[in-house]
């Protein structure tokens, strides 16, 4: 059974260049010494953003727990944001932190991916299906609630069976980060048409700082996107300066989990406490 899952390393890096020899010269490394033992950080600065995103977006999770009050919606982004939160902490560990010994250490070539990084994508797209839920208990009723509740069920389970099968087979193209955006996508396009409306429509607050949530994160995939096609990590990496189209992805979605706990909790209400 184990060798089943140890297919999943049979992927190998897109860097032919990258083994246990050049990963050091690639992107920054720390080296730590605890009991005796050594320990190597892969891209310290990066680590630091991702598990301070990871840690925060918990925090607010939690919190929306704590205010739920019997209420469909909160609860549904507590679970959202709680997915989100412990998904980055899985990513941070394998795409930065604990990269090397994860995915090179003792390799002739290093591997492309891991299971943290598989589970990371499961539990990003279950989070964004959450958010779903979470918004139509807010701002939806009766028929387009129920279809809005089964499509985030079936997109769940549908989107974890097929990245399994991505991560045992292994099949490379199931498990992209790019796929995973390409799936979520449409939620966020609903979200984003469906509050846009209800605010012109109804002038509500809470439509129009969701809008603003689904606006700031849009941004901070563009900006992610931007900044991978035009190679700027590669060419600030020459001058010894790290800092990669991820971090820009961190560090924006930092900003859009500030703004959801300072502005938001207080005005997510279920539908029927509106109308």
């Amino acid at each position: 059974m184990l060798s089943v899952f140890n297919r999943l390393k049979s992927i190998p890096h897109e860097d032919e260049e990258l083994n246990d020899e050049t990963w050091f010269t690639k992107q920054p490394c720390a080296k730590l010494s605890i009991a005796s033992k050594e320990i190597i950080i892969t891209q310290p600065l990066s680590t630091f953003w991702v598990y301070l995103l990871g840690v925060l977006t918990v925090i607010v999770g939690l919190y929306f727990f704590a205010i739920q009050e019997g209420e469909q919606s909160r609860l549904w982004w507590g679970i959202s944001l709680l997915l989100w939160g412990i998904g980055a902490l899985l990513a941070g560990t394998s795409y930065q932190a604990f990269g090397y010994t994860i995915k090179c250490k003792g390799r002739e070539k290093c591997a492309w991916t891991s299971w943290w990084e598989v589970i990371y994508l499961m539990f990003q797209q279950v989070s964004i299906n959450a958010l779903l839920v979470a918004v139509a208990y807010s701002c939806t009723t009766g028929i387009l609630q129920e279809v809005l509740l089964w499509y985030a069920l079936i997109s769940s389970v549908g989107y974890i069976i097929l990245t399994f099968i991505g991560g045992i087979v292994p099949i490379k193209s199931l498990i992209t980060f790019e796929l995973m955006v390409w799936i979520s996508t449409p939620a966020f396009v609903f979200l984003s048409a469906l509050n846009a409306w209800r605010y012109f429509a109804y002038g509500y607050t809470m439509d129009i700082l969701l809008l603003g949530c689904w606006i700031i994160l849009l941004g901070s995939m563009i900006a992610y996107w931007m900044y991978y096609k035009k190679g700027i990590t590669d060419k600030l990496w020459k001058k010894g300066v790290w800092f990669s189209e991820n971090d820009v992805l961190h560090v924006t979605l930092i900003i859009w989990i500030i703004y959801i706990a300072a502005v938001l909790p207080k005005h997510i209400t279920d539908y029927n406490m509106i109308f």
